[in-house]
């Protein structure tokens, strides 16, 4: 696609140097662009690893935005930040690095997106094509940044995204050939500010769409279902609660397809409700990219599982510690909690982001001997639940692993899944959850 703005010859600011404005500083500067690196950090580490990429990382102050012609902005970086407000009241363009991405990014793409379940559904969608035979690379918000998938990008191949609703609304563009929705519920509520908000952001995706596109809309949930609305995509609706003409649905045992039926839910690797949808939300992305039925569910019977997500970790006395770290918001928490019949030690907390706790007292109150709280968070999370479950103030991951070990009987399960942003404590969900598995696993190598 023709890019939107002169990129060539052209002073472009990148703000926010993590990996994304990296990859995107470093696209820019192969199209020809004079780039200027801004991060609110201006530590040595940055500026080292500023330095090896040939770019000086400068602050982000009116001194930095002087003289620029367009900006970028990393996923991490709020859209509403004032200094963008008055780049943009100058008439200077602000775009995100999804959408620079856009314009180079060669072949079409698969876009997905929801408050939970995305990671996996774009791991397993991306395992599918590979099983059969579709040429395809994976990346977004899972692994490589859009920008960084350019090069390898090639006509012939599919490009399966994961996406956020920060990489999705400063898109103005970005086109999915096939573009998935898979909930939507209270999130990122600290950066969004309203859940109107939140959802509009979501829902941008499909208003880029061409009329030989296809929109794949969960039919369980309104939000998801009002996407069908937004662009004149052909759609292709899944559902867990009843049949959908011409989509996939459930009926609590097999998954139907079109006119077939897909595979029995038993023979999906996966644990929990929430991951025959995800199941159905990949098969639908992959039919359309041209998967036979038979060579989906192959490949879902082999789908490992996303590290991170309800990942088994280890066995420690008949007791079993199970890492979600990805559930970083209430709802995902909850569907992690369904997935078990009982007796958990549940480890919650970690940066705030908005959404109250109170959807967790019910299932805790019926599976959980106790939640160990965690974090900054801590005392909200400890007020929603209060009287609902015993609370055990932890602090930190290391006191609460140690706490679930001391307390735990066999059969029990001790499960992070925190409900929160890990940047409280740690670099990433990523770090949090090898953290937890270190933890986990110190106990498997003294025995104990």
């Amino acid at each position: 696609m023709k890019p939107r703005y002169q990129i060539a010859g052209a002073t472009v600011a990148v703000v926010g140097m993590a990996k994304s404005g990296f990859a995107a500083a470093a696209l820019l500067g192969e199209k020809g662009a004079t780039v200027r690196a801004l991060d609110s950090r201006t530590n040595d580490e940055l500026k080292a690893r500023g330095a090896r990429a040939g770019l000086e990382i400068r602050g982000q102050d009116a001194a930095g935005f002087e003289g620029v012609d367009l900006a970028v902005i990393s996923p991490g970086v709020p859209a509403d930040l004032p200094v963008l407000d008055e780049l943009r009241a100058r008439g200077v363009p602000v775009i995100g690095e999804l959408e620079l991405a856009g314009y180079w990014l060669e072949g079409p793409t698969i876009g997905i997106t929801g408050s939970n379940g995305k990671t996996t559904t774009t791991a397993l969608t991306g395992h599918i094509l590979a099983g059969s035979g579709i040429a395809a690379q994976v990346g977004g918000n899972i692994g490589r940044p859009p920008t960084d998938m350019v090069a390898s990008s090639r006509a012939e191949q599919w490009n399966v995204l994961e996406l956020s609703s920060f990489q999705i609304e400063t898109t103005e563009t970005f086109r999915a050939r096939v573009a998935v929705a898979l909930n939507v519920t209270p999130n990122h509520l600290d950066r969004h500010h309203t859940f109107e908000n939140y959802a509009a952001a979501k829902g941008r995706m499909f208003r880029w769409q061409q009329a030989d596109d296809f929109a794949v809309l969960n039919a369980d949930d309104p939000v998801t279902t009002g996407f069908a609305s937004l662009g004149p995509a052909q759609k292709i609706f899944i559902s867990l609660e009843h049949p959908v003409e011409g989509g996939f649905w459930f009926d609590g045992q097999l998954i139907h397809a079109p006119g077939a039926v897909l595979m029995p839910a038993a023979e999906i690797p996966l644990r929990g409700r929430h991951n025959v949808q995800n199941v159905m939300a990949a098969a639908a992305a992959a039919r359309t990219a041209g998967a036979t039925l038979d060579h989906i569910a192959a490949a879902v019977r082999t789908f490992p599982g996303v590290e991170h997500r309800l990942e088994r970790v280890a066995e420690v006395n008949g007791v079993a510690y199970y890492n979600d770290s990805k559930a970083t918001s209430v709802d995902a928490t909850e569907k992690a909690i369904d997935t078990f019949s009982g007796g958990l030690w549940i480890i919650l907390g970690g940066k705030d982001k908005g959404a109250p706790y109170r959807p967790l007292r019910d299932p805790l109150h019926r599976k959980a001997h106790a939640a160990l709280v965690i974090g900054a968070a801590a005392p909200k999370i400890s007020d929603d639940l209060s009287g609902h479950v015993p609370v055990v103030q932890c602090g930190t991951l290391e006191t609460a692993v140690d706490y679930a070990h001391q307390h735990a009987a066999p059969g029990d399960t001790v499960l992070l899944a925190p409900a929160c942003a890990s940047f409280d404590q740690f670099r990433s969900f990523e770090h949090r959850g090898e953290v937890f598995k270190e933890l986990v696993n110190r106990f498997v190598r003294e025995g104990k």
